[in-house]
């Protein structure tokens, strides 16, 4: 009689090596979505402290709520010459210079920050909480000052701009636009 051989089968080992090489695309991709979400959870926090640090501008430059309701970003258009980034350093200032400065500022910092960045500061009644925002405002003179920032995400495509903020902030003012 013939005595069986101990050890594994041709056919055992290349299914054992098929399971295993599943098992590790499975877990190299979760790892890149979990990569993929921290990006995004970064660039949203970036952008969320940039607009409530622009926000506490606004509320402490209450008077010239119109000067900053005026402002419009996109990293995708050229740049527009801005001498405000100097004002208010080597004299003091009135609050519409410092208005200027302060969204020259938030500019630069997107522009850092942000790819593709795009921001929008306006009067909008219709970005209320709860509901989708867009780029679009109706600037009523009643509407609250509302900071919108968007990104290009790597969720949505690598060449896809923003086609809604990711970031809707509305600036609570005191009656009269003053703090």
């Amino acid at each position: 009689m013939r005595r069986p051989t101990a050890g594994f089968t041709m056919v055992e080992v290349l299914v054992a090596v098929l399971l295993l090489a599943v098992g590790l695309v499975g877990a190299l991709a979760m790892q890149a979505h979990a990569m993929r979400a921290r990006h995004e959870s970064a660039l949203q926090t970036e952008a969320l402290q940039a607009a409530a640090t622009l926000a506490d501008r606004i509320r402490a430059n209450g008077a010239q709520s119109s000067a900053y309701a005026a402002f419009e970003f996109d990293a995708a258009s050229p740049p527009a010459p801005s001498s405000a980034a100097g004002a208010c350093s080597e004299a003091p200032c009135d609050t519409a210079a410092l208005a200027q400065r302060e969204l020259a500022e938030f500019r630069q910092h997107l522009q850092a920050a942000l790819p593709a960045g795009r921001a929008v500061v306006c009067r909008d009644a219709a970005s209320a909480p709860g509901g989708q925002a867009q780029w679009a405002c109706d600037n009523k003179p009643d509407a609250p000052v509302v900071i919108k920032i968007g990104w290009r995400s790597r969720q949505s495509g690598a060449a896809a701009p923003a086609s809604a903020p990711q970031v809707a902030l509305p600036v609570a003012l005191a009656p009269g636009g003053a703090p």
